[in-house]
């Protein structure tokens, strides 16, 4: 098993988790990271579906191919499988928490709370919006995801 496990978590596992694992994968892979990565919604809407294919079509501009990935809910086993579970924005980060059982491991916290002078502050939904809300996400997640990869590559 790999030494670091991080899951992101959105609400339908779709848009903005799929591309915040890719960004994780392709940036611990950059760093030499020994980590695995995930992604799952709150909500079961997309189980079993690909992501939207603008988070297909944004991860596919920067030579990630993500059309593979499936969605999935978070499920109970995350929270001691995952050392770290990133939600994506407020709603989702207290659902994560409301659903964490007592022998919870996993470090829960909100996924820009990596970036300084970004604490707080949630990754925007695209879904209803058009191509350059899914381009925003990106460079988030991305910032995000190669704080998270160096900090664990320091521990």
């Amino acid at each position: 098993m790999a030494q670091y496990s991080v899951l992101f978590v959105c609400l339908g596992n779709i848009c903005r988790s799929p591309l915040a694992e890719a960004a994780f994968r392709s940036a611990a892979e950059d760093l030499g990271i020994d980590a695995h990565a995930d992604s799952a919604g709150t909500a079961d809407y997309h189980v079993g579906r690909p992501p939207d294919q603008r988070s297909i079509s944004t991860a596919e501009a920067r030579g990630i191919d993500k059309s593979h990935y499936r969605g999935r809910q978070i499920a109970e086993v995350d929270y001691t499988y995952f050392t770290h579970i990133f939600a994506l924005d407020h709603a989702n980060l207290k659902e994560i928490e409301r659903r964490a059982p007592i022998r919870a491991t996993a470090n829960i916290a909100l996924l820009l709370d990596v970036i300084e002078g970004r604490e707080g502050e949630a990754v925007p939904d695209p879904y209803y919006g058009s191509d350059e809300g899914f381009e925003l996400v990106w460079n988030e997640v991305n910032q995000a995801a190669r704080a998270i990869a160096l900090q664990l590559g320091r521990s």
